[in-house]
């Protein structure tokens, strides 16, 4: 069991640290500068007040690299008000021997339509099995800015209070992470980030979101440290957005995502609601 456990452990490094959204996935995790759903507020809560309508956000991977036991599944709700967008996420890690959970409360704010800015608090806690747990506050921050109406520039910084686990330094990862998303067209988006963690490489993450028509999208990309190849289709109806992912790992192989997320009043295309939204059309 301790090397089972002991396992695990290094795939949660590596693995469950990815922030959520089958559609973010599917975009090798490239949208900083992007982020404009409920799933924000675990990639950069400043993109929350681009939107102006309760979103409640489901994800979920049932077996990643084919092992059932590294399941997760996260959760984000988002609440826009007239002194901004507030938001709460959760994340369950793992199964009986190795656990990890997340909690999020996030705070977004819409200046003039073009600065955004946002800060994130979490709460951290592990279990294992026979050998105890632990749990760490972590502050995260965000910003997101409109450099014209068809170019952005995000940038998101991740436990920037260095919370960790027990007595060993950096368990619960440091990030920096900064990119541009540019739409070419108003249904095509090309993103690109470089987020970087303390000790290890920099990650370069590029990803594409083409919409083909207003409901139905497809995108696709590609990231460093780990290589990763990415793909994935979005199926908007109504009030609801599915979407769907895998990446590809060089060693480990497939996995899969899958994501559901439920506006409170009917959505249409994402980017064109948004632009209306913030009175670019």
């Amino acid at each position: 069991m301790k090397n089972l456990v002991l396992s695990l452990i290094i795939a949660s490094t590596s693995f469950c640290q990815f922030n959520p959204g089958a559609k973010q996935i599917g975009m090798a995790n490239s949208d900083v500068a992007l982020s404009n759903d409920a799933f924000s507020i675990f990639t950069n809560p400043a993109g929350l007040s681009q939107t102006n309508w309760r979103e409640l956000g489901i994800y979920y991977s049932p077996a990643p690299f084919g092992m059932s036991e590294l399941a997760n599944g996260f959760m984000a709700f988002h609440e826009p008000t007239k002194y901004g967008s507030f938001a709460f996420g959760a994340m369950s890690y793992g199964f009986e021997l190795y656990r990890e959970s997340k909690f999020l409360l996030g705070y977004s704010y819409n200046y003039l339509n073009k600065y955004f800015f946002g800060v994130s608090v979490g709460y951290h806690s592990v279990l294992i099995k026979r050998y105890g747990d632990d749990n760490a506050f972590t502050l995260n921050l965000g910003g997101l800015v409109y450099i014209f109406n068809d170019l952005r520039w995000g940038f998101a910084l991740t436990n920037l209070n260095r919370a960790s686990w027990g007595d060993e330094k950096d368990q619960i990862p440091v990030l920096f992470n900064s990119g541009l998303s540019y739409d070419v067209v108003d249904n095509l988006s090309l993103n690109l980030s470089v987020e970087k963690e303390i000790n290890f490489n920099p990650s370069i993450q590029f990803g594409v979101a083409y919409d083909i028509v207003d409901f139905f999208g497809i995108r696709t990309g590609f990231s460093t440290e780990p290589d990763r190849y990415c793909g994935g289709i979005g199926i908007n109806y109504s009030y609801f957005q599915f979407d769907y992912s895998v990446f590809h790992h060089a060693e480990l192989g497939f996995t899969h995502q899958f994501g559901l997320i439920f506006s409170f009043e009917e959505l249409g295309n994402r980017a064109k609601k948004i632009r209306e939204h913030l009175q670019m059309n």
